[in-house]
């Protein structure tokens, strides 16, 4: 999902559209005409896709042979994966390096917390869920406020009940699904001192990621790019020891290369 740009700074998005289901020869075409316009490559892909998108973006680089790829996926639900790309999208019109503005996914995705109202937790894998609540939702009317980043918090909705958020000043973003809710923009939204709030479509994989089309999915995230900008060019940066490329962190993000291991030795008399 590409969120509309929030300044006219904020560069485009390209969606790889049915990657897995378009042939090789296809999807290589797509990505070499990409890194040849365009010189590196952020693949940011939703845990929630299919397992084949990993698989053809897997095949796609190493058949290309290119360090120039960078693939990301965060364990983040898709409407705050949304919001991290845009946060990408709109540091790429700063002067970073690719290898730093691909690490910065990895930092901001830290600033982010994401969550959901849904209807029912049967179906809920990738948050941990008790007994009790999975009793819960079989009563009628049932809803439950769910975040999943960064620390997996559940509650039944009932009246004063909010989940802990944010500890600095950010804004919310709000996408509608199948279900009839208001708790997230006059309870939630209050309770977190939300900067300002904007509305969004579903993502395509949010009822897939959540277990349930009856829901209603929120983040909170920082939209200022000042500040964006602040926070990346704030931690230190070093040098991938393999392909050469600035990083942020341990892990090149592009060649996957770790700092070399240096073994001490003790002298020895």
């Amino acid at each position: 999902m590409a969120l509309p740009a929030q300044d006219d700074r904020t560069l485009p998005a390209v969606v790889l559209q049915d990657l897995d289901r378009q042939p090789l020869e296809q999807a290589l075409a797509g990505i070499q005409t990409l890194l040849d316009q365009h010189g590196h490559l952020i693949v940011v892909c939703s845990q929630a896709a299919p397992s084949g998108v990993e698989r053809r973006l897997h095949t796609v680089r190493s058949l290309l042979e290119s360090d120039r790829i960078a693939l990301f996926r965060p364990e983040l639900p898709p409407l705050g994966l949304a919001a991290l790309v845009r946060q990408l999208r709109q540091l790429a019109s700063c002067d970073l390096s690719p290898g730093v503005l691909a690490s910065a996914g990895r930092l901001l995705t830290h600033y982010i917390h994401a969550g959901a109202v849904l209807n029912s937790v049967t179906r809920l894998d990738r948050v941990p869920v008790g007994l009790k609540a999975h009793a819960r939702s079989w009563v009628p009317g049932s809803q439950f406020g769910v975040i999943a980043h960064p620390e997996p918090q559940l509650a039944r909705i009932g009246p004063g009940v909010t989940l802990p958020g944010p500890e600095f000043g950010a804004w919310m973003l709000v996408a509608q699904g199948q279900l009839q809710t208001d708790w997230v923009t006059t309870t939630l939204a209050p309770a977190w001192n939300v900067l300002g709030l904007r509305e969004a479509t579903l993502p395509a994989e949010s009822a897939n990621w959540w277990g349930t089309s009856k829901l209603v999915e929120f983040c909170s995230y920082l939209p200022d790019l000042s500040v964006l900008y602040q926070l990346v060019t704030s931690v230190r940066q070093g040098t991938c020891h393999w392909c050469g490329i600035d990083v942020i962190g341990d892990r090149c993000v592009f060649c996957s290369a770790t700092p070399p291991v240096h073994e001490t030795h003790t002298p020895t008399g």
